[in-house]
């Protein structure tokens, strides 16, 4: 039996943007605005300095002010968890173990990035991190934006039967290891899906949430979609809302636009929605008033836009 009660991790968690003026400085009220929006809308947990909230683009500090004030203002609302990952077990430790003296629910951890540790390495990092915390922690496994190689559902399964981590975000195209996973230890752990590509199938699949930067847009389908196919087992109802969903994605994975970033694309979404989309920190740019145009057609096309 996992050591902690996870039965409140399931649904849909938004990865929540972090807000930046146009100098790139943090825009603390546009980014608890967003954050509230988001929950008012009936979101089932709140993920803050993860890959959407730009963590590799704050300093430590920040991320710990974006954890406080998640947990100031949603702490016992829904379960808050906290990007705490970075490449040094040292300071993995460190701003995890500061994040829970703040107050926040669990910890996402991101494989360590960059120099690609041996796996042996890998998997000792998260059992240092475990001795050293008392939180769930979310392994967040993303070989392709950390140079790490996957760890497969027969590693996470062994570190979920020795408590070494409760749940996993799976950012992947493939959705063949949350339904290994929900097999071998479905019942131990909780499996959220961590990509924008196939979550309808992750579902179907076994998986319990969804995790990911387009829930800061398409949050009230992925809800319906998470409540058709999840809880009232209508896979036909979730397909369609999935197809709802699928002209937001092909916007960035065919580049609609020409070049631009997902995060670009969001803001400009809620812009176009007569909400605030702020900024992203450099190299990251916000889409040109040739590229709003060209999104509001789309979106005016695909039912997103009245």
């Amino acid at each position: 039996m996992p050591s902690y009660d996870l039965s409140p991790y399931r649904g849909i968690f938004p990865a929540g943007m972090t807000f930046f003026d146009a100098e790139g400085n943090v825009d603390t009220r546009a980014t608890l605005d967003h954050w509230n929006w988001l929950v008012d809308q009936g979101v089932h947990g709140l993920v803050v300095a993860g890959t959407s909230g730009e963590f590799i683009a704050l300093t430590i500090e920040e991320r710990i002010e974006l954890c406080r004030l998640a947990v100031e203002h949603f702490g016992g609302k829904l379960p808050i968890i906290a990007g705490t990952g970075h490449n040094a077990t040292k300071l993995t430790v460190e701003i995890s173990r500061e994040a829970q003296e703040i107050g926040v629910d669990a910890l996402i951890v991101i494989l360590p990035y960059y120099s690609k540790p041996p796996m042996a390495s890998v998997i000792e990092h998260y059992r240092t991190l475990r001795r050293k915390t008392d939180r769930p922690i979310m392994l967040y496994n993303n070989p392709n934006n950390t140079a790490c190689p996957a760890l497969s559902p027969q590693q996470i399964a062994q570190l979920v039967d020795e408590d070494t981590v409760h749940m996993v975000k799976s950012t992947m195209e493939s959705v063949v290891p949350v339904h290994d996973l929900s097999l071998m230890v479905g019942d131990e752990m909780r499996i959220f899906y961590g990509s924008f590509l196939s979550a309808f199938e992750a579902f179907a699949a076994g998986g319990h949430g969804w995790i990911s930067g387009i829930l800061n847009v398409a949050t009230g389908t992925a809800i319906e979609m998470y409540q058709a196919v999840v809880e009232e087992k209508d896979v036909e109802k979730g397909l369609e809302l999935w197809k709802r969903i699928l002209p937001i994605v092909h916007l960035y994975t065919y580049q609609k636009l020409g070049p631009a970033a997902d995060l670009s694309i969001y803001r400009g979404m809620l812009k176009l929605w007569g909400r605030h989309g702020g900024y992203s920190r450099e190299p990251f740019s916000p889409l040109t008033e040739q590229q709003l145009e060209m999104l509001a057609d789309e979106l005016r096309a695909t039912g997103w836009l009245d």
